[in-house]
């Protein structure tokens, strides 16, 4: 199990924008950027929350998953992009997936993690 997780929490962000409340647009977002990624979806699940709540999303890819979690009454969005890199070396996709996500939100500021997972040995 080799892979990479990389996360971002968004802060300042656009409350009005429709990423950060309309499930529908927030899913073929994704799911265009998965694709412009170079990944694979497998399955999505998107849900809005009531008003002034936000959407809390998922593409599962046959790479691993993308999770995505906006709260408009705060300007917040959380990111998380993990791939397996088993068979290739996924991290530039999940890089460039990341950076598609974070762009988009026109964050004021951004927090980056970077989790390297599994035993390279192994």
């Amino acid at each position: 199990m080799l892979g990479l997780h990389l996360t971002a929490d968004l802060r300042g962000c656009p409350a009005q924008a429709p990423l950060m409340t309309d499930a529908d647009a927030l899913r073929r977002f994704c799911l265009r950027a998965v694709a412009d990624a170079g990944l694979q979806a497998v399955g999505e699940l998107f849900h809005p929350f009531p008003a002034p709540g936000g959407v809390t999303g998922m593409v599962l890819l046959a790479e691993s998953h993308l999770a995505v979690h906006t709260w408009p009454e705060l300007g917040a969005v959380t990111l998380d992009v993990y791939v397996c890199n088993r068979g290739a070396d996924n991290g530039a996709r999940a890089a460039a997936l990341l950076a598609t996500l974070e762009a988009a939100f026109t964050p004021a500021v951004v927090e980056h993690h970077r989790v390297r997972r599994g035993d390279p040995a192994a």
